[in-house]
């Protein structure tokens, strides 16, 4: 198992808060957060990446500042934020080094992208706590990885050489033809053997999503050894996503590295309406989350 230097440990106990836990505001969204604000394509189309900025802007000012740490993208949101005096001093910055969207290969695997010229020493320039780096993972099928898992160890040589943390995430995915039921009933042992595979090319810090059942986070905590993992929402509705992060806290989860679920009814072009919400709404809902934490962490303790 790949152990943090002492660098890297540094960074991480930066994105944790006092409690030991991660408990990071994630908004390095493009495409996603385009059609959370608007409906329309056209007007999806309008929305400039400077309009994007000050989603994420308001986001870290009124959301993130709550929090011990932000995950923006370097195209919206960074240097903006930093530069603008909007991130607040106490809360550590992951800088996403993946692009929106992805490729699909000819057999309909997903194929995933970088964001041209931004490795290691850029997110450092930034001023960036660490990076994230997210890539789609089929376990299940081995000819679908070979593209991803090559960035995977491109971007971890990469910050390793800068001796910079690097949080790494993957997502699976249905495959055409697939059924809603056969996918679902696989998405454990794909997350199990995903993160089986991040594992294996070094990562140091986990960005999971939930997988599926008590049994199974407890799986992950065990393959995972001293690597901690945190579990992100994946915009399911806020009252499910609390009942996931118990589940998975009390089966040995690091914390939680989440974003749609605590702001996406919250934004608005409105940023009158946008601030009022985040103010209220997705700070509540944070403090719910950063509750549940707190309590588990007490109990390990």
């Amino acid at each position: 198992m790949t152990r943090m230097t002492t660098a890297e440990l540094r960074g991480y106990q930066q994105i944790c808060g006092r409690d030991g836990a991660m408990m990071a505001i994630a908004c390095d969204q493009r495409g996603g957060m385009r059609t959370l604000l608007a409906s329309d394509p056209e007007e999806q189309a309008r929305i400039t990446n400077d309009m994007l900025g000050d989603t994420k802007a308001d986001i870290t000012r009124y959301l993130a500042s709550e929090a011990s740490c932000v995950l923006l993208d370097p195209l919206c949101a960074v240097p903006r934020v930093v530069d603008e005096g909007v991130l607040n001093r106490d809360t550590a910055l992951l800088i996403g080094l993946d692009a929106s969207g992805f490729d699909v290969s000819p057999d309909g695997y997903r194929l995933s992208r970088l964001v041209p010229s931004i490795n290691a020493r850029r997110v450092r320039e930034l001023g960036g706590t660490g990076g994230k780096i997210m890539v789609y993972l089929r376990a299940d099928r081995p000819e679908a990885n070979e593209h991803n898992i090559a960035i995977l160890n491109q971007c971890i040589a990469d910050f390793a050489q800068e001796d910079l943390l690097l949080v790494v995430e993957f997502l699976t995915y249905q495959l055409e033809g697939e059924s809603a039921e056969d996918y679902t009933a696989k998405i454990p042992s794909l997350i199990e053997e995903g993160t089986r595979i991040s594992l294996q090319c070094g990562a140091k810090v986990l960005k999971l999503p939930y997988p599926g059942t008590p049994d199974a986070c407890a799986r992950i905590t065990k393959l995972a050894g001293d690597v901690p993992w945190a579990v992100l929402s994946a915009g399911v509705n806020h009252s499910t996503f609390l009942g996931q992060v118990e589940i998975a806290m009390m089966n040995g989860a690091s914390g939680v590295i989440a974003g749609r679920s605590l702001w996406k009814d919250c934004i608005s072009l409105d940023r009158d309406v946008q601030r009022e919400k985040l103010r209220t709404i997705a700070v509540s809902r944070l403090r719910e989350i950063q509750a549940v934490i707190g309590n588990y962490r007490r109990k390990a303790a």
